[in-house]
């Protein structure tokens, strides 16, 4: 149960870092609330998850789900550059969430 609050938690990161980006600087009511609710809603599924996980792991995992995913949603749905130098930095963090688990 705890992986999968972390799991959530992680695609939370997800979705504020994307709202914020869509906020323009908290300039736009509806983007900067989605922000912060799912700031809240992350951090506690967070919390909760270390509860049975360790720390370096549970806060690696959230971290690195954010990191990836807000790469994957900026390349898809903002245009942002896929170079190789930042698809070869995604693999690794993928690499090192892979260990983290196997590690735990």
């Amino acid at each position: 149960m705890a992986w999968l609050l972390l799991i959530v938690a992680g695609l939370l990161e997800v979705v504020w870092a994307y709202a914020m980006k869509q906020s323009e600087g908290f300039t736009r009511l509806q983007p900067a609330i989605v922000t912060a609710v799912a700031m809240l809603a992350s951090v506690t599924l967070l919390s909760l998850s270390m509860k049975t996980l360790p720390l370096g792991t549970a806060y690696t995992v959230w971290t690195g789900i954010g990191a990836l995913g807000a790469f994957i949603v900026g390349v898809v749905a903002l245009a942002e550059p896929a170079s190789a130098l930042r698809v070869l930095a995604a693999a690794l963090i993928v690499s090192g969430l892979v260990l983290m688990k196997f590690a735990t």
